[in-house]
């Protein structure tokens, strides 16, 4: 027998006696296991086809303005700051806080197709005030005894702060006219 063959009859002797054929085989059941899921990760798919906008949303290739601008369309009743730029989006709370179940709505009109879109205005809740991009429109802003229509109420009601952080402006539908 050559050297080679007498070291690999003493490494597998070796790797015989320091391990069982059952964990060998449950080794060998995770590896495949956790390769058959790995396709199922949630990842970015850059090369994803992209995908058509939620039902009543507009057109997002529409240049219609900046989202971290006070005069942006979807903006025109807010009165807080803007989560895009306190570390959310016009759709999302920023980590860290909760979005309000009660809010506030708005009917704005968008330049780039011409039609009114309901929007509905999420306070974000849970941590201190933001402090970046305050914006204060009152378009369509009712006195405060019409809390539907009115932006000059806390909204945090029904989390579990009501500690005002930001607020959303997330499209609900097309407005119609009855």
């Amino acid at each position: 027998m050559n050297a080679i063959d007498r070291w690999f009859a003493g490494l597998s002797r070796e790797v015989a006696r320091r391990s069982s054929r059952r964990s060998f085989l449950a080794r060998l059941a995770t590896v495949l296991v956790g390769t058959a899921a790995y396709p199922l990760l949630p990842v970015a798919r850059a090369g994803a086809a992209p995908r058509a906008p939620a039902p009543g949303e507009p057109d997002p290739s529409a240049a219609v303005g900046d989202p971290a601008d006070c005069q942006y369309w979807r903006h025109c009743a807010i009165d807080g700051f803007l989560c895009g730029c306190c570390g959310g989006s016009q759709h999302a709370c920023p980590p860290g806080t909760s979005q309000s179940p009660v809010t506030w709505i708005g009917t704005c009109r968008n330049p780039a197709d011409g039609k009114d879109y309901i929007i509905s205005y999420n306070d974000c809740c849970g941590k201190n005030v933001c402090g970046l991009c305050f914006c204060h429109r009152n378009e369509g802003d009712k006195p405060i005894y019409f809390p539907a229509r009115s932006n000059d109420i806390n909204w945090c009601f029904g989390t579990t702060s009501v500690v005002y952080n930001c607020s959303t402006a997330i499209v609900l539908g097309i407005a119609t006219e009855k």
